[in-house]
């Protein structure tokens, strides 16, 4: 191999090098976080109307400053009841919450279901917050996504 080959292929090696370094480097900090997981705890009658606790942990290392869900809630019929837009926000990073909210004029036992349709704000463009939850419920309305 000459000099001048032997430079060449040094120069492709560290070339090639110096572009895998720069995709690792451009990698969001989220790509491998771990889940949120939001679960309907709670839903107990207040009067006329249904109040609902989430418990949300966040257990990533990155912070939400706004979580915004579009939520969807379905009657015993699996008729569309209502849909709201609930700001869970801010999330601190390895933090567990709970977010209350009441559903006026709609009684508990009249549910059967509330999904998740999106997230419709979650402070990070290009982040996909929908996959980046794990939804449960502990009663017998059970929450989708």
């Amino acid at each position: 191999m000459t000099g001048r080959s032997m430079f060449t292929a040094a120069g492709r090696l560290l070339g090639g090098l110096a572009t895998g370094v720069a995709l690792v480097a451009t990698v969001p900090a989220w790509a491998d976080e771990a889940p949120v997981l939001v679960e309907l705890n709670r839903l107990e009658e207040r009067g006329a109307d249904c109040r609902a606790y989430l418990v949300l942990d966040n257990r990533g290392k990155v912070a939400f400053e706004a979580f915004k869900l579009d939520l969807v809630i379905f009657d015993k019929g699996g008729v569309i009841a209502r849909r709201l837009a609930l700001d869970v926000g801010p999330m601190r990073a390895e933090k567990k919450g709970v977010k209350v909210f009441d559903l006026a004029g709609l009684g508990c036992p009249d549910l059967s279901s509330i999904l998740v349709n999106d997230v419709i704000e979650c402070g990070d463009k290009g982040r996909d917050c929908v996959a980046l939850m794990e939804v449960s419920s502990r009663g017998a309305v059970k929450l989708t996504k």
